[in-house]
């Protein structure tokens, strides 16, 4: 089976990480990655979100997002950062694609990824915006990221 993780950077929003968790089920990613101020589970107020897959999806909390990235690097993880900006890939560019391991690290609703975790990763993707906003909601684009990979 080939492994998936998604890797949350301080995210925030409690309804965006149980959201994920919903994701990644769904798309059989094997494990989240919970870094820096993201909340983790148990949390009942929220499960309903989630509708209990942060009960079947492995998941692992890290102080330093950095030091399990780069350990996951040197794992064989090919590492995506989903992020905008003048080196980000076309998402498009990654379907169909055969990888054994991928790690997708997603970004803080507000700073977005921190720039050393940025020069670690191989590669960053982005979903093209076609109207006036810039991005998507977090656990949108990263159910979108998730399905590409499916």
């Amino acid at each position: 089976m080939k492994e998936k993780i998604i890797l949350l950077d301080s995210l925030r929003s409690l309804q965006n990480v149980w959201a994920i968790f919903r994701n990644a089920d769904g798309a059989w990613f094997t494990k989240l990655i919970l870094c820096g101020h993201t909340p983790t589970p148990p949390r009942s107020d929220i499960a309903k979100t989630a509708l209990g897959a942060e009960k079947t999806i492995d998941w692992e909390y890290f102080k330093d997002g950095e030091k399990i990235i780069q350990k996951l690097k040197n794992d064989w993880y090919k590492i995506f950062a989903l992020e905008t900006g003048e080196n980000a890939k076309d998402f498009r560019e990654y379907q169909n694609k055969n990888f054994e391991k991928v790690c997708v690290v997603v970004w803080n609703e507000v700073k977005g990824v921190d720039e050393k975790i940025l020069w670690i990763c191989d590669e960053i993707i982005m979903i093209p915006m076609m109207w006036k906003k810039s991005s998507l909601n977090v656990s949108v684009a990263a159910g979108i990221i998730m399905y590409t990979f499916l």
